[in-house]
């Protein structure tokens, strides 16, 4: 039972996308690849030619201003070198 709980807890309490609205969820995310862009020294025109993007749709997810697919976030991680898992919750390294 404990299991449980401690479950429960980590996916519907302790998680911080539960707390957010639809369009503060969309900016987290567009702010987590922004990240992992900037850390990985990719320009934001570099990563959207990776993913045969438009700039101006890189832009647009980064900004959080559209709601994309998962698909669409599967190319980003892919060409970030990234777990999808990345951008759903905080990873802190030791």
């Amino acid at each position: 039972m404990t299991t449980l709980v401690s479950i429960y807890f980590l996916t519907f309490v302790a998680n911080p996308f539960n707390m957010m609205n639809d369009s503060q969820f969309l900016q987290e995310i567009g702010a987590r690849i922004k990240k992992l862009r900037i850390d990985k020294n990719i320009s934001q025109n570099e990563l959207a030619m990776l993913c045969d993007f438009e700039k101006a749709s890189m832009s647009r997810i980064e900004s959080g201003q559209t709601n994309t697919t998962i698909l669409t976030l599967r190319k980003i991680c892919g060409a970030l070198d990234v777990h999808i898992c990345d951008l759903m919750e905080d990873r802190q390294k030791p």
